[in-house]
């Protein structure tokens, strides 16, 4: 009867379970536990890569993860956690996965190794079947031991190649992209495979692809037009730049080394806007390290940069640490900085924004630079 009645009992907890969707574990679980668990349990780990302000993030939140059936396909095989990728533990963990886009979700075996990854938001049937395609690891093994054994055949290079792309490994995809470009730097561009390969999957700014294509544009822009080509270098370089910061217990830290060397390449490269690479890596740092001191000397230091051009909707995000209880001189000095921006608007020397991108502003930006000098003096601004 014992025996019986545990059996209903882990029944039932079982049924509630289902009906609640996909089970997490608690907030704060890190991989290495998650992964203690999945050994134990003979499961394959599922992380949730999200960021307090995704949509989408929110919306699989709300909308899809908490369906039975979408627990029912996931919690018999899973151990599954949810990470703030810009939290005090998630921030290296994104850093050392590559993940650049939310949400991304990403499967592991249970030692942690990593099988592949999805983005975005999906329906629940299509998250469902997406998930059991991207559960099974039939390629990526070994066609990864190929690679680490050195094979290096073309036609193998171009299906790992493949493979990877389609499971948003970046990082990997760079180094097969680098091999299959290997000696090709000043003819790729009139191949069109190996021009999509670059587009694609080149990544690291000290590849010699992308050297030689920083350093002679004009034939790849033959073929793409100049715009493509400008947008894949700001690409490239603003990538590298962001993974320069070293964040861990909490600290954050110049890769001073990394730092150097890039540096100097934008300099050999002649980059005209190579110090908006220095600084903004150096804004975010004293941002991360709270030393608001520095932090305001490097935005001074970017706006007098004659190469550098700040956009009034990027004033507004170089705002965000600071509240009505930062200490009063650092709200003086950076409200100084929004008023003569707003000076420079209703001198006309600027105009304010009404567009990002291809998207329309619900009000002009020197009405939002007000609004924030009011905040900071704790005033509420009228909506």
């Amino acid at each position: 009867m014992k025996r019986f009645f545990t059996f209903m009992m882990c029944a039932m907890t079982s049924a509630v379970i289902m009906a609640q969707g996909v089970v997490f574990e608690p907030e704060g679980t890190t991989l290495e536990q998650a992964s203690a668990k999945a050994k134990a349990e003979n499961k394959m780990i599922f992380l949730d890569c999200f960021t307090q302000w995704c949509g989408p993030c929110k919306k699989m939140s709300r909308e899809v993860f908490p369906q039975e059936k979408v627990g029912a396909a996931m919690n018999p095989k899973f151990v599954s956690i949810k990470i703030d990728m810009e939290s005090e533990y998630g921030a290296p963990l994104a850093k050392k996965l590559q993940i650049t886009a939310y949400p991304t979700f990403v499967i592991f075996t249970a030692d942690a190794e990593e099988i592949s990854r999805f983005l975005g938001y999906h329906e629940a049937d299509d998250f469902i079947s997406v998930l059991e395609e991207k559960s099974k690891d039939n390629t990526s093994a070994p066609l990864r031991a190929r690679w680490q054994a050195g094979d290096r055949d073309p036609q193998f290079l171009q299906e790992y190649l493949q493979t990877l792309t389609a499971s948003y490994k970046a990082g990997e995809a760079n180094d097969v992209a680098e091999a299959i470009l290997e000696g090709k730097e000043e003819t790729f561009a009139a191949d069109s495979t190996l021009r999509m390969i670059f587009f694609r999957n080149i990544t690291n700014p000290f590849a010699k692809s992308f050297i030689y294509t920083a350093k002679h544009p004009e034939g790849l822009q033959a073929v793409t037009g100049e715009m493509p080509v400008r947008m894949k270098i700001q690409s490239v370089l603003g990538g590298f730049q962001r993974q320069l910061i070293n964040e861990a217990d909490g600290t954050a830290t110049l890769d001073q080394e990394s730092y150097d060397r890039f540096s100097q390449l934008l300099d050999e490269l002649g980059i005209q806007n190579a110090d908006h690479y220095r600084l903004q890596t150096l804004i975010t740092l004293s941002e991360k390290q709270k030393d608001y001191a520095s932090y305001l000397n490097y935005i001074r230091q970017y706006l007098a940069n004659p190469n550098l051009d700040a956009d009034d909707m990027t004033l507004a995000r170089w705002t965000k640490p600071f509240t009505p209880q930062t200490e009063l001189l650092y709200r003086q000095q950076m409200k100084a900085i929004l008023q003569r921006r707003l000076n420079e608007i209703s001198e006309g020397k600027r105009q304010p924004q009404t567009m990002v991108g291809n998207m329309k502003l619900s009000r002009p930006t020197n009405e939002l630079l007000e609004m924030i000098i009011k905040a900071l003096d704790g005033q509420m601004p009228n909506q």
